[in-house]
């Protein structure tokens, strides 16, 4: 009796066909993981490249507001404050007026801000910036009361509070004061007074004699509060690098510099910057500037190095690092 053909897949066919299968599934798993790191590079990259971007436009706003009064009249401006010139020799950073904008280079002293490896603190080995200006959102001034002294606002909620340094203007000069109390609707600059750091004088005239100086704004004459920033590379509570703005806050009356983190992965920042005439017109960083040199500085050029947030997705399983240039000028420099 003749035996039956036997049907099926022999033992090596099925070997084979297994063996085929895995290499199918290999080849789809590579192909995969290739497109998975590259998704994450280039996430990576997009926040890198966005962070960027918004630490430019954060910086370059304070670059632009540098010198400025409101008014034009950045060359005749006041300052009747008690830690600015004339009342003291060494003003502090956030009244100095006379110097609108200040860098300085890896391993120079800037007064706004302590250098170490601290929480907010500057570290050593990048640039900082100092700048110093009018708030852009001005107010209308309704009157300016001698007797009193102090300011009634056109606007009916002015934002301001008794404590607030202000810069107020006019076509022919501006003038730095500190609103000390609020007496209804007057906005008062008395001196002496129990605020810090106070006025020496109520005479807002320039220049400035704290014995007395006396002038009166004009109805529509403008007043804004002052901007002092200082832009610098800290570290983060969590122990890595951030862009941090120091500025000015109202504490209970007393204006404070307090650090602000704006930007998280930022690990460097160097600045060069431009001086009209000198050196072939090109940019010198900060140690290399004079007292007169940072009197006519016009451009700022702002490198800024930054990090993705994942490992692994740069070279050698490092987190994405790019490193990106930007020019801002001056507004009331500019030729």
């Amino acid at each position: 009796m003749p035996f039956a053909r036997q049907r099926g897949f022999s033992l090596i066919e099925l070997m084979i066909a297994m063996v085929l299968g895995l290499v199918v599934i290999g080849g789809a798993t590579s192909v995969f993981l290739s497109n998975k790191q590259s998704y994450r590079s280039n996430q990576a990259l997009g926040q890198v490249q966005e962070n960027a971007r918004i630490a430019f436009e954060l910086i370059a706003r304070d670059v632009r507001q540098a010198g400025l009064t409101g008014c034009g009249n950045s060359g005749r401006v006041g300052n009747v404050l008690n830690n600015a010139k004339p009342a003291v020799t060494t003003p502090a950073w956030y009244v100095d007026f006379d110097t609108p904008i200040r860098g300085y280079n890896d391993g120079d002293n800037d007064p706004a801000v302590t250098t170490g490896t601290g929480s907010a603190q500057r570290i050593s080995t990048t640039d900082s910036l100092a700048l110093i200006g009018a708030n852009p959102s001005a107010l209308s001034i309704a009157e300016h009361n001698l007797t009193t002294p102090g300011f009634r606002i056109n606007e009916s909620s002015p934002g301001l509070l008794a404590g607030d340094i202000i810069i107020v203007c006019d076509p022919d000069h501006a003038a730095i004061t500190q609103i000390t109390s609020i007496s209804g609707s007057t906005y008062v600059i008395a001196s002496p007074t129990t605020v810090t750091p106070g006025n020496c004088s109520s005479g807002l005239g320039y220049p400035t004699v704290c014995t007395g100086n006396s002038y009166q704004f004009a109805v529509n004459s403008q007043l804004a509060k002052l901007l002092a920033v200082d832009w610098y590379i800290g570290t983060n509570p969590q122990g890595t690098k951030s862009l941090y703005r120091k500025t000015l806050v109202n504490s209970g009356g007393t204006p404070t510099p307090t650090a602000q983190e704006m930007v998280r992965n930022v690990t460097d920042m160097q600045i060069t910057y431009h001086v009209p005439g000198i050196g072939n017109d090109s940019f010198r960083s900060a140690d290399a500037l004079s007292t007169a040199n940072w009197a006519a500085a016009d451009i700022v050029r702002l490198s800024l190095t930054l990090e993705g947030v994942e490992r692994h997705t740069g070279t050698d399983s490092k987190p994405i690092s790019r490193t990106m240039t930007t020019t801002i000028t001056m507004r009331n420099r500019a030729n």
